[in-house]
């Protein structure tokens, strides 16, 4: 049976995944770690750029923050989504870098920036957002559970699978496109980010 991740998910995660004691969790979460053999410059680095371990700002703050990110900012601030973002939380955010916001065809996106399509914007944002803080360790746990795919419900609504594809986590959305997660595990006071290679779409 696909494992299921609840919109409404506690503020441990791997708890909501697991469904077990805390020991049981623990040997878990370790098994889940070695499971996903991602080198330290792949986990943590997005165009040669480190990630910062000791960011302490929400998650709109962290990406602010990274260059990498100017056109999600950009697209978070259009859709009136900072306020959201910058919550309690905890939110498990699938971010796309600007190398990813340039495979999508240009006058799809900038007809997304436009006012008048702002709830569009906010749907396809919130696509790439989980209620909860998924680390890695929760999200190859959750594969691994779910015998080889985990499914992810987001803030949006729709669905994400995602399946290990050698040491790499790739999400796959409602329209069958994939995108690979390139950075791991950035922390944020409200969540934790994790850097995507390709903009998932939800069914429009």
């Amino acid at each position: 049976m696909k494992k299921l991740i609840k919109l409404a998910m506690p503020m441990t995660a791997a708890v909501a995944i697991a469904a077990c004691s805390p020991a049981e969790t623990e040997a878990a979460d370790t098994a889940a770690a070695d499971t996903v053999e991602m080198p330290a410059e792949d986990a943590m680095a997005v165009d040669g750029e480190a990630a910062d371990a000791t960011a302490a700002g929400n998650i709109v703050a962290v990406a602010q923050g990274n260059e990498n990110f100017s056109t999600l900012v950009s697209a978070v601030t259009a859709a009136d989504l900072g306020e959201t973002l910058s919550g309690t939380g905890p939110f498990t955010v699938f971010a796309p870098t600007n190398d990813a916001f340039a495979k999508v065809d240009k006058a799809t996106l900038d007809g997304l920036m436009k006012p008048e399509s702002k709830k569009d914007l906010a749907g396809l944002l919130t696509y790439h957002v989980v209620s909860g803080k998924l680390m890695a360790a929760d999200v190859a746990k959750a594969i691994k559970d779910g015998s080889g795919t985990a499914t992810l419900k987001t803030v949006q609504g729709q669905e994400l699978k995602a399946m290990m594809e050698g040491d790499k986590v790739v999400l796959t959305d409602a329209n069958g496109g994939k995108s690979t997660i390139t950075m791991t595990d950035v922390p944020a006071s409200n969540g934790v980010i994790h850097a995507i290679d390709t903009v998932i779409m939800p069914k429009m």
